[in-house]
């Protein structure tokens, strides 16, 4: 069994000089931090893998293709792979659990 505990990432991600940090990675999956402080820009460019994106804090919007939504504590978004998705809007710093499967970077382009 692998155990994390958010406080303990939060806090080494805090301490990386990235907007993303990954703290659980396998073959089939990986786990990782994204933070986008208010009024910031997403540089993400759509990624090989299916991802799920959890938003614990802060409030913006997200769009993937074409469709926009809100996002705030407690939404959690689903963006297959190979889409163009950004989050934009942000008006309270974006505190997100990212999920990508199978793990980040592992799919060929």
């Amino acid at each position: 069994m692998l155990a994390f505990e958010l406080s303990q990432e939060f806090i080494r991600h805090q301490l990386q000089d990235s907007l993303y940090s990954e703290f659980l990675t396998t073959q089939n999956l990986s786990v990782g931090i994204y933070e986008l402080p208010s009024g910031d820009y997403d540089p993400q460019q759509p990624h090989t893998e299916d991802e799920v994106y959890l938003v614990l804090k802060g409030k913006g919007k997200i769009r993937v293709s074409e469709e926009v939504r809100d996002v705030a504590p407690g939404s959690v978004v689903y963006v297959s792979a190979g889409l163009d998705h950004k989050f934009f809007d942000i008006i309270q710093t974006l505190t997100i659990l990212v999920i990508f499967s199978p793990a980040r970077g592992t799919q060929i382009k």
